[in-house]
C-alpha cells in the first residue's frame, strides 16, 4: 500500500481520505480528487454500499432508461478514479483523530497499514435493520427490500407486506398503496409504537391491513419473492400470504461503531455534525446516511458528499501549513467560508 510504512520510510500523508464507497464517499472523492487533493478512498471489503443489492434504479439524475445498482456504483468508482483519486477496498478499523495528520488503520494487527491525512471524510453509510431470514438475504433485490421509495414502483398492482410499527413502516406501507393492490402491515406487538397522526392515516386506508401480533418467519420463492409465512405470537397459529413483495421497515443502523467516544453522535448512532458537515472534531466530515435517517437516497447522499468535500478543500485552504503532531482543539469550528 502507498501509504504503509515500508523500509523506514515514512508513510504519505493524504490531503483527505474518504471511508465509504456509497454515493456519498465516491461524489466526495469526485470534488477532492478534482480540485488536486491528494485523496484516498477506503472503500471497505464490501464496495459500493446500498446500491450494490439494488436492482433497477430509476430515480437517479440523468438516466433516462433504469440502470443497475452495481452498474451505477460502477461508473462512480470509474469516475473517482479518473480525477487520480487512490481507491483501496479495506474496511479501517480503528481512527485516531487527537492530532494531525489523522491516522487511520485497516486492520488490527500491529502491522496493519496506516492511511495518514490531513482532513478525513467519513461517508460509511447506513444499513438497514433486517428480520435474519435465510430467504430475506437470499431474495434481496428480487422482492425483499428496505426502501419502498426506492423500489415501490417495480411492484405496480402486486399484494405486499410491511413488517414495522414505527413512522418509518407506517410511512413505507401509506406510500406503497400508490402502486400496490393491498398493503398487509405486520407487526409483533399488539400496538404501533408510531405517532398518533401516522397510525391514524393507515388505520383509515382502505388498501392497508393490520396484523398485530404477528411475525414472519419464512419468506417463501425461489427466485422471487411468491409468499410469507407468518406466525401469531400468542396463539402459534400459523400462516401462509401470498404476496410479490415484503419490505422491512424495522430500522436502520449507521455504521459508527468504530467512532463512538471520538465523535458526537445521537442514541441512535449517527454522527451529529455542528458546522455545516463537519463533525465534532475539526477537519473530520460526515456526509450521507451515516448523518441522514430522514431521506437515505442515492441522490441526497451524492449532494452530501459534494458538500463534504467544498467544505473539506476550504478549511484545508484556511489552515495553511500544520506540523505533524499539531494538536486538533475539537472546540474550535472556524474555518470555513461561506459558498459565494
Amino acid at each position: 500500500m502507498a501509504n504503509q510504512e515500508r523500509d523506514g520510510q515514512t508513510p504519505a500523508v493524504y490531503d483527505v481520505a474518504i471511508i465509504g464507497s456509497g454515493p456519498a464517499g465516491y461524489t466526495a472523492a469526485i470534488y477532492a480528487a478534482r480540485a488536486n487533493l491528494r485523496t484516498v478512498l477506503l472503500q471497505g471489503e464490501q464496495i459500493g454500499g446500498q446500491l450494490m443489492i439494488t436492482s433497477d434504479v430509476e430515480n437517479y439524475p440523468g438516466f433516462i432508461d433504469p440502470i443497475l445498482g452495481p452498474d451505477l456504483m460502477d461508473r462512480f468508482e470509474q469516475q473517482a478514479a479518473r480525477f487520480g483519486t487512490e481507491l483501496v477496498p479495506r474496511d479501517i478499523t480503528r481512527v485516531d483523530f487527537a492530532h494531525r495528520p489523522f491516522r487511520l488503520w485497516a486492520g488490527d494487527d500491529d502491522d496493519a497499514p496506516v492511511y495518514q491525512a490531513d482532513a478525513v471524510i467519513i461517508a460509511t453509510g447506513a444499513g438497514a435493520i433486517w428480520l435474519g431470514l435465510e430467504g430475506e438475504t437470499r431474495l434481496q433485490g428480487r422482492g425483499v427490500s428496505g426502501c419502498a421509495t426506492c423500489d415501490g414502483p417495480f411492484f405496480q398492482g402486486r399484494a405486499l407486506a410491511v413488517v414495522g410499527g414505527g413512522d418509518t413502516a407506517m410511512e413505507e406501507a401509506l406510500f406503497l398503496t400508490r402502486y400496490a393492490a393491498s398493503v398487509t402491515l405486520i407487526h409483533r406487538r399488539d400496538h404501533f409504537r408510531a405517532s398518533k397522526i401516522m397510525q391514524e392515516r393507515v388505520r383509515n386506508h382502505p388498501k392497508i391491513t393490520i396484523r398485530f401480533d404477528t411475525v414472519v418467519e419464512h419468506v417463501l420463492g425461489e427466485h422471487a419473492v411468491e409468499g410469507i409465512r407468518v406466525r401469531n405470537v400468542k396463539t402459534g397459529a400459523e400462516e401462509t400470504m401470498e404476496v410479490g413483495g415484503l419490505f422491512v421497515a424495522i430500522g436502520h443502523k449507521p455504521n459508527t461503531e468504530i467512532f463512538r467516544g471520538v465523535l458526537d453522535m445521537d442514541a441512535r448512532g449517527y454522527l451529529i455534525t455542528h458546522h455545516h458537515t463537519m463533525t465534532s472534531v475539526p477537519g473530520v466530515f460526515a456526509a450521507g446516511d451515516v448523518v441522514d435517517h430522514r431521506y437515505r437516497q442515492a441522490v441526497t447522499a451524492a449532494g452530501e458528499g459534494c458538500r463534504a468535500a467544498i467544505d473539506a478543500e476550504r478549511w484545508l485552504e484556511s489552515q495553511g501549513e500544520v506540523e505533524p503532531g499539531d494538536v486538533v482543539d475539537p472546540r474550535v469550528y472556524g474555518g470555513l467560508r461561506p459558498l459565494q
